[in-house]
């Protein structure tokens, strides 16, 4: 196996959790795609030897991404009319489990998303890696 399909099997295994802190970062599936995406240009054009930890780099990456972003909106002052919500993510796979189903529904919680807005994106990158990164398969408990 070379080492560019080596390295699009590993960013394709990582690829949920990014867009999954990318999502909650920036509220938009689109920008979040967006910025996984730009995660992938970055990986491809850095040096694999010098990452020791993938999941950990493209993780930074993708939340410098968001922030960049984020801090763009700020620049250009975009305001939404109304109450700003996420899009919403429809997931119709009823294999979930209950467990499953409310640990998700907590996790998208208007409170949460209120106390998000108020955030810088700096703060805002920190609260929701340490709230992932919490309950994260790959980086432990």
């Amino acid at each position: 196996m070379d080492d560019a399909t080596w390295q699009a099997e590993q960013f394709e295994r990582q690829r949920p959790q990014l867009h999954a802190v990318a999502y909650r970062m920036l509220g938009s599936r689109s920008e979040a795609e967006d910025a996984v995406q730009e995660a992938w240009l970055r990986l491809s054009r850095s040096d694999d030897d010098s990452i020791g930890n993938l999941g950990g780099w493209l993780t930074t990456v993708v939340g410098r991404v968001c922030i960049d972003m984020l801090r763009a909106r700020q620049a250009r002052r975009e305001d939404y009319v109304g109450t700003w919500l996420p899009e919403p993510i429809v997931n119709v796979d009823d294999s979930d489990d209950p467990e499953q189903r409310t640990v998700l529904a907590d996790s998208v919680g208007l409170a949460l998303l209120v106390v998000l807005e108020t955030l810088t994106p700096s703060e805002r990158l920190a609260f929701v890696l340490h709230d992932m990164l919490r309950w994260s398969p790959f980086f432990g408990q």
